[in-house]
């Protein structure tokens, strides 16, 4: 199996850096390849910008999508894109190793699905969801946070975890992946903080990298997460009445 870790942490000590080479030690000696993609290090540029673009296809008003699409038909990717894309197409699993931060990903993340999630390459009108490019082949996203796990239930001050992980899931089967759980680390500080003593956060730290690497070595008996798909929905993209996820008042 080709394994694609998307690493993203400015911090090569940090815990997420960890949990990265725990991956690649475990994964390879169960014979798998493994490629990192580590944005920080590689100074992956994750804002869109025109100057991007060689070719345009229209110099007077910068619309991302459309160049996008223009460079994809004209074999114009920027080769940092280009070089993305090709990981992905090797890949048979992606994991994306992250800290979640303001609720969400990393900004140089949510850049790397901007710029490489292309349309009119990796989706488009017709080719998204379960009819998506990227389709049999499956991502995991690894997840750091700062607060406790109780923090992140349904009642907890953090919000909810699975609802904060919503978009991140959306965007990963927009494009056809599909999305194994996620693989949660709570209570991670940066700087030596924590929410418990530091006896405590050690042990904590060595239980989390020991279930992570449990997991990866049975990753092919998982089952991905349930998502509706275009048989589901009816034209306006809304579940169609039979179906038993529709929300009845």
């Amino acid at each position: 199996m080709q394994v694609l870790i998307v690493h993203c942490h400015p911090e090569p000590r940090s815990f997420n850096a960890a949990l990265t080479n725990i991956a690649v030690e475990t994964l390879e000696g169960l014979g798998h390849r493994v490629e990192v993609a580590d944005l920080y290090a590689e100074g992956f540029d994750p804002v869109e910008r025109p100057t991007h673009f060689r070719a345009r296809r229209d110099g007077n008003y910068f619309a991302p999508l459309d160049e996008q699409r223009h460079a994809v038909e004209s074999g114009g990717l920027p080769e940092d894109v280009q070089g993305e894309i090709a990981r992905l197409e090797r890949a048979d699993l992606v994991i994306l190793q992250f800290p979640l931060w303001w609720h969400a990903q990393p900004a140089m993340l949510k850049g790397w699905f901007d710029r490489v999630f292309v349309y009119g390459g990796l989706y488009s009108g017709s080719r998204r969801y379960d009819r998506g490019v990227l389709r049999g082949k499956r991502v995991l996203c690894s997840v750091t946070t700062g607060s406790p796990a109780p923090a992140f239930s349904r009642d907890g001050r953090g919000g909810d975890i699975a609802t904060l992980m919503w978009p991140i899931h959306c965007s990963l089967y927009y494009v056809g992946l599909e999305v194994l759980p996620p693989q949660l680390s709570y209570g991670i500080q940066g700087g030596g903080l924590s929410y418990q003593s530091e006896a405590r956060f050690r042990e904590q730290l060595e239980a989390d990298k020991a279930r992570w690497a449990n997991r990866l070595q049975a990753l092919d008996q998982e089952e991905p997460l349930a998502f509706s798909g275009w048989n589901d929905w009816d034209d306006d993209g809304v579940l169609k009445p039979e179906h038993p996820a529709r929300w009845r008042p």
